[in-house]
Order: C-alpha cells, then sequence, then structure tokens
C-alpha cells in the first residue's frame, strides 16, 4: 500500500487548498476560451484561469467535440479549437460551475453538481476514525484528483490461508472535480506483504447531485442554510457507514478470497497477464511487473494473481494510480467464472 501523508500533512494540505478555492457559476455567455497567449478561460473577459487536461475534457465533452480531435486542436490549431469553443459557449446558452483552485481552473460542471468537499469530508470521518485504538488509518492522501483516507480494524481479521491473516478496513474517498462519487469502500489489508485490495462492488456512495445553485447574478457561490443541512445529513450518515464497515462486507469478501485459492490456476503466466491486462485495465510496463510478481510468488491460483496485481500498488508512481491498482485486485476477485478461464487458461 502507498502510503501517501501523514494526517497532520493532510490536515495541513486540507487547509490551504480551502483557502485558495473559489466557484463560480456563470452563464455560457461570459466564459470564453482565451488564445491569446495560451490557452485559458476567461471570465467577463477579465479573470483568466488556466485550464487543467480534466477540465479542457469536461469542456470537450460539453461542446461535443472529439476528446482527440478537441486535443489536437489544443496542441496544433489553439485558434481554431478558441473558435470552436467560443461558439457553442455563445450559441447553447446555460449555466456552468467553474470551480477554481488558485488560478487554475479546475472543473467545469453542471451547475447541479452538488459540491461536497474535501475539508467536509475529512471533518466528518476522521473523528469516527480516531475515535478508538479499534480503528488505525493506515494512508492518506489528497491529490488533484481525490481525497482519499484508508483505515483498518486490526482487532477484525481472518485468515484466508493458515497463517494468511487479512484486517478489515475502508477507504473513503471523494472527488470535487466531477472523476466520481464520494464513496466508502471495504478494503481488505493483507498482513504478509501489507497489499491493500479494494471491494469497490460493494461500495456506498453519494453522488454529486443536487438541486439547482442559485447564485442570482453574483459569480461566486455560497452555500444556503438548505444545503448546508442536506451536507451535514449526509456526513452523519457517512460516520455511520464508516462505523459499519468491519462487518458482513468484509466477511462476505474473505469468503470470496477463500474460494480464490481453488479453482482453475493460471497455465501460462505470461499469456494469462496480458489477457488479465486487457480485461482489468494494467498497461503494458504494468503487466510485465504483474508477471514478474507472480513467477515469484510461485501462486498461479486467482488469490496469487490479485495479489500480485494489489503488490504492484505499493509500487505506483502516484497516490490515484496505486489506488486503482488496488481496485484493479479486487476486480480480478469479482471476475465470473468464464471470464477466469479465459485468464487462466491462455495459452
Amino acid at each position: 500500500m502507498k502510503y501517501g501523508r501523514s494526517l497532520v500533512e493532510l490536515a495541513q494540505e486540507l487547509q490551504i487548498r480551502s483557502a485558495a478555492k473559489r466557484d463560480l457559476v456563470a452563464p455560457t455567455e461570459r466564459l470564453r476560451l482565451d488564445v491569446d497567449d495560451g490557452v485559458s478561460l476567461a471570465v467577463d473577459g477579465e479573470a483568466m484561469y488556466s485550464l487543467t487536461r480534466h477540465t479542457h475534457r469536461q469542456i470537450a465533452a460539453w461542446a461535443g467535440v472529439p476528446t482527440a480531435y478537441y486535443e489536437r486542436m489544443l496542441a496544433e490549431a489553439p485558434r481554431l479549437l478558441g473558435a470552436n469553443v467560443n461558439h457553442w459557449l455563445n450559441e447553447t446558452p446555460a449555466r456552468r460551475l467553474v470551480r477554481t483552485l488558485g488560478g487554475t481552473a479546475r472543473a467545469f460542471l453542471s451547475d447541479r453538481y452538488r459540491r461536497l468537499d474535501n475539508e467536509d469530508v475529512a471533518e466528518a470521518a476522521l473523528p469516527v476514525l480516531l475515535e478508538s485504538d479499534d480503528i488505525q488509518v493506515v494512508s492518506a492522501e489528497v491529490t488533484d484528483s481525490r481525497l482519499y483516507i484508508k483505515a483498518v480494524f486490526p482487532r477484525v481479521a481472518e485468515e484466508v490461508r493458515r497463517g494468511d491473516v487479512v484486517q478489515a478496513g475502508v477507504v473513503i474517498s471523494n472527488s470535487e472535480i466531477g472523476l466520481g462519487s464520494l464513496s466508502v469502500v471495504p478494503l481488505v489489508y493483507r498482513l504478509v506483504c501489507l497489499n491493500g485490495m479494494i471491494a469497490a462492488d460493494a461500495a456506498w456512495r453519494k453522488y454529486h447531485v443536487g438541486r439547482l445553485i442559485d447564485a442570482s447574478d453574483d459569480l461566486s457561490v455560497y452555500r444556503d442554510e438548505t444545503i448546508a443541512a442536506d451536507d451535514r445529513a449526509l456526513m452523519m450518515k457517512l460516520q455511520d457507514v464508516v462505523r459499519a464497515a468491519s462487518g458482513d462486507a468484509f466477511r462476505a469478501v474473505v469468503e470470496r478470497m477463500r474460494e480464490a485459492t481453488e479453482g482453475p490456476t493460471v497455465r501460462s503466466p505470461v499469456k494469462a497477464v496480458e489477457v488479465l491486462g486487457r480485461t482489468v485495465g494494467l498497461r503494458g510496463p504494468e503487466q510485465e511487473s504483474v508477471l514478474e510478481r507472480l513467477i515469484r510468488g510461485q501462486d498461479y491460483s486467482r488469490y496469487g494473481v490479485m495479489n500480485a496485481v494489489t503488490n504492484l500498488a505499493n509500487d505506483a508512481p502516484d497516490y490515484d494510480r496505486a489506488t486503482e491498482l488496488e481496485a484493479m485486485g479486487g476486480r480480478v476477485l469479482t471476475l465470473g467464472a468464464d471470464q477466469w478461464r479465459l485468464v487462466a487458461e491462455a495459452v
């Protein structure tokens, strides 16, 4: 498992980001893609914001421009890009929520997008996670994409095989920029190699969809009392879900792990990893690393393949990808029998 920041470092980073954030709701007629000096988003012709790749992709999706063509214009013909996007900003009136951080527009969203901010999620979750010695936060991070808090329940443990102990855990994650819901997902923490496996199919999720933001003519967005009350209720639900995370969901996942130690085993590791890569989304270099771990572990069961994938997360280049790999381990575990047979019997 990749360990990220300490809780003190996490709190400091969330505070810095909170102070630098600003949300704007603007009619599209008041927005413009400025291409005079690079490519930026202009609000009322004055405030200029640089754009992340993610924001560019959201603008492309809203304007109906294929991503590949948008990115080609961005690289080779920015004035053509500006003409395309600005035409649709003017000709299809709508209101958009622009989420900014410092001088960067980090998201281009619907004005019905429900803002669940990372600092509020952390403020609700951490007291529950720290209220008892029965819960330990083992990893935390905030990236440009998401907030992650990973915790384990050391006293809730089972053996998959004799001596192979796993502990119950939970992953709390949130995206402020439209890359995913607020979620609480079971985590299984393997003590032998400190791997984490995320069981995404058993998640509790709250999507960022809410009532229309009432911003009148002001470009700054403020929370009204109704939205604040809804958020308080949601955070209380989040706390309840976290407290209950070490129960039946964990035992169900452990039972699937035990079943994964049996059944068809891999015939050809090289071919099996190629098929697995296409199935769960492993990149080329990642497939090579999984193959190396699989051969080193000498466990060619579905359980062994799962562990080879989750072990790769420990060395992932960034925290977002590490968490994706932990979830891929969960996908290995939940492949249908026919899908697993295609992997195991690949030659």
